[in-house]
């Protein structure tokens, strides 16, 4: 029976029972007014649009919210007790849904973090803050190649694929892009209506499977690519080589997502399970990547063009250093994904054992690109677990130009993390194909609170790069950023880290790069 069948038939016999206890026996109303109450409390659930989660379960969907309200209660309670040996930290979902909601607020009686505990890390305040910016600044994206330059905004919406999420959560993600001014990368899944229709600038993003730009055969077609890539609204084309949370192992979309309308925008067979291939047909060697990137750009009309990866080797991302300098051409951008983040669904050994984690993917990639003097021409993303404004002022420090972020953004929407996107039975709509599910995914109120939450995340960065007496990303340094290394010793990252300088690699290798820097090989990945 459908969720309105069952409010309906509470409904009707709440009618029944008040007619018995008006004509019968006064002892119905025992049963009359719970029942009411529990039918209105039902309708008002089915026809609200705040909450997906009381749309697709009226009346017992309340049970979360009253969960919700005492969360901070019960965490308090283990906090005073220090149950497992250190207080908790502040729930992240939590932060982003107050600010996906306008109702962020300050927090009483200080931190409830154990600053001493070894790997702690904090950001150095100026005793001269400046003021906040009226404006967030802008990454501007495209090298001396690119005749198309994008400015992209500081956090924007990380590469989640259509059929991954429903056609509401896309909708609502492009609609708050384009509200908020900032870039949604459409996943490897194609580029569908939903994409496209709100208006949002787009990073269009092609994996191994080529997914709306393939042949027959499932090769990279370049007809239609070029043709989708010269949409307006796509303002920037990615090639997706691994992501943090599977690096070295293609995408999988069950076959139970996969829907004719998923199929048609993928080029695949509807009903069957979508495994992305481990590997590009496209190049096999970093001298034919980095020309593969350059046909991007061409083929795009010129748009900014870049690849995303999870740093693996070292040695292997420097041989594609290499082949930049003898190709004379270098991608726009560099996505960094670490191998803490991802929103997909990836097996345990790689998600707990494989990939370089964030902070040290950008150390490898900025240095590598300053060490060869190409740090100029190529902007950095990053992604992997950015939600915060401190998040992205971190992320900026070690080598990023700009953020992106998933997760936070699928908690912007709604998700609640019950780790059910795989089944096709997400409770709150967002990663479904069900339309009964998607349904309860109201895309006007979401919208709304996507821009909210990346307008509140950007001016908190602001607000801790001004109390840091910073008024643009350019200015921070490594020594601004602090970790405990022990109860008594803390470091910054400028004496953690080796930090190369302009042309390094170039003159004269340090003793900790120059193996790597030798045995990098700019036509095979050498292992």
């Amino acid at each position: 029976m459908t969720r309105l069948g069952i409010v309906v038939l509470t409904l009707v016999t709440a009618c029944l029972a008040t007619a018995a206890a008006v004509g019968i026996s006064p002892y119905w109303w025992a049963a009359a007014l719970p029942l009411i109450c529990t039918g209105v409390l039902g309708a008002w659930d089915l026809t609200q649009r705040r909450h997906s989660v009381l749309r697709n379960y009226p009346v017992l969907g309340h049970a979360r919210y009253l969960l919700e309200r005492i969360r901070p209660e019960l965490q308090q309670y283990f906090v005073e007790r220090n149950f497992d040996g250190r207080p908790f930290d502040r729930d992240i979902r939590s932060i982003v849904y107050e600010r996906a909601k306008g109702t962020d607020a300050e927090e009483p009686f200080g931190t409830e973090r154990d600053v001493y505990r070894p790997g702690h890390e904090f950001l150095v305040p100026s005793m001269a803050p400046c003021p906040v910016p009226d404006a967030p600044p802008r990454v501007r994206i495209g090298g001396p190649d690119c005749g198309r330059p994008y400015d992209m905004a500081l956090l924007n919406v990380s590469a989640m694929s259509f059929g991954s999420l429903s056609a509401n959560a896309v909708l609502a993600l492009n609609g708050g892009a384009a509200a908020g001014g900032f870039a949604h990368d459409t996943g490897e899944g194609g580029l569908s209506e939903y994409h496209l229709r709100p208006g949002g600038d787009l990073v269009w993003e092609i994996g191994t499977g080529y997914f709306g730009c393939r042949t027959e055969d499932g090769d990279f077609d370049a007809a239609e690519f070029a043709d989708k890539a010269a949409h307006d609204h796509v303002r920037c084309v990615s090639l997706k080589l691994s992501q943090g949370a599977k690096p070295g192992i293609g995408g999988v979309l069950p076959g139970a997502k996969v829907n004719a309308e998923i199929a048609r925008v993928r080029e695949v067979p509807e009903g069957r399970t979508v495994v992305s291939p481990p590997y590009h047909r496209v190049f096999s060697t970093p001298r034919e990547l980095v020309r593969f990137i350059a046909r991007m750009r061409e083929l795009s009309g010129g748009k900014p063009a870049g690849f995303k990866l999870c740093v693996g080797s070292r040695r292997q991302f420097l041989a594609v250093c290499k082949a930049m300098l003898e190709e004379g051409t270098a991608p726009d951008f560099i996505v960094v994904d670490g191998a803490e983040g991802g929103t997909g669904a990836a097996p345990l050994e790689f998600v707990d054992h494989v990939g370089t984690p964030l902070t040290e993917g950008l150390h490898t990639v900025h240095n590598a690109l300053v060490g060869v003097g190409l740090r100029d021409r190529v902007r950095i993303g990053a992604s992997g677990k950015i939600a915060t404004g401190t998040d992205l002022v971190k992320r900026m420090i070690q080598g990023a130009d700009y953020g992106n972020a998933a997760r936070a953004m699928m908690f912007a929407v709604g998700c609640i993390q019950a780790q059910r996107c795989h089944t096709n039975t997400c409770p709150t709509g967002v990663t479904t194909q069900d339309p009964r599910r998607a349904r309860a995914l109201d895309v006007t109120d979401k919208t709304a609170r996507v821009r909210r939450y990346q307008e509140a995340t950007v001016a908190g960065a602001l607000q801790i790069m001004a109390a840091m007496g910073v008024t643009d990303p350019r200015q921070l340094r490594p020594h601004m950023l602090r970790r405990r290394v022990d109860a008594c010793t803390d470091r910054s990252y400028a004496e953690l880290y080796e930090w190369l300088a302009p042309g390094q690699l170039l003159a004269e290798p340090p003793a900790s790069w120059a193996a790597d820097w030798r045995a990098a090989d700019p036509d095979r990945f050498t292992v």
